[in-house]
């Protein structure tokens, strides 16, 4: 077993501050972060000042909260870069949201994960959709999720949600799939169309559709998603954007073959 004073468990403590403090723009005082962890405030004020040295944490004013620095930004970035696929991909999204009007993103496969890194929004005026950018894709009840999961057999696909879970409902909107018998039946509809659909299963009034990424073997890689408010973004303005979807999926596809992000491993198994 390992002991909180293993190197093991120190990196997992690292790890779960930086992902913490992901969520805390405006900073997060010591005795609240060590209450949110479950660690001793000692134990958690020494883990703040290493990655403070280290260059990516910081307080905002003398014994105030701690915020993130912009440095694990810029590796992740630099990362994304070295990749090449968003460069590759920023002009197709581009003219997919200029054409839906919506907020268009692009989600990479990284082996059990779903995780946005590009994209381009289209709504000029009135009410946007902008959700945040990194963070890793609700596979039950997402479009971007759907996309994936119906590439895959249903024995890989339960096992993806059945890992991340379907979270609580009071989570996501009023239609979201709450049991696997539910999640397949809207899987299938999607293969039978080509891309997933949503309406309020993500959230109240927001709807989105989604088309794979794949590769020539078949397997995906990512999707192309596109999103917004249902009073926009219809059932019926969706199955207009179908055929546009696809084609800009394709394309992402055929322009990012040689983009690392694309070509290592099986990303999805």
């Amino acid at each position: 077993m390992t002991n909180d004073s293993t190197p093991a468990s120190t990196v997992d403590r690292v790890l779960r501050v930086l992902e913490t403090l992901v969520h805390e723009p405006h900073g997060v005082a010591l005795a609240d972060l060590a209450t949110e962890l479950g660690v001793p405030k000692s134990a958690c004020h020494r883990l703040l000042a290493d990655l403070a040295r280290a260059g990516y944490v910081r307080q905002l004013r003398e014994r105030g909260d701690y915020v993130l620095t912009t440095k694990l930004s810029a590796l992740g970035l630099s990362f994304l870069g070295g990749a090449g696929i968003v460069d590759i991909a920023q002009p197709i999204i581009d003219r997919l949201a200029e054409v839906s009007g919506e907020l268009v993103r692009l989600a990479v496969v990284d082996g059990d994960r779903l995780t946005f890194v590009a994209k381009s929004q289209g709504a000029r005026s009135g009410l946007r959709y902008d959700a945040d950018m990194g963070i890793d894709v609700r596979l039950s009840c997402s479009a971007g999720g759907h996309a994936w999961l119906m590439t895959l057999d249903e024995e890989r696909a339960t096992e993806l949600v059945a890992r991340q879970g379907f979270g609580s409902p009071k989570q996501h909107g009023p239609k979201a799939p709450t049991t696997f018998r539910a999640l397949m039946k809207v899987l299938e509809e999607d293969r039978k169309r080509g891309w997933s659909m949503i309406v309020e299963q993500y959230a109240p009034g927001m709807s989105a559709m989604a088309a794979p990424v794949l590769r020539r073997s078949g397997d995906a890689v990512g999707v192309v998603t596109i999103a917004g408010p249902l009073l926009r973004l219809t059932p019926q303005r969706m199955q207009v954007l179908g055929k546009p979807l696809l084609d800009a999926a394709a394309e992402v596809g055929l322009a990012g073959a040689t983009s690392p992000l694309f070509t290592t491993g099986s990303r999805g198994r």
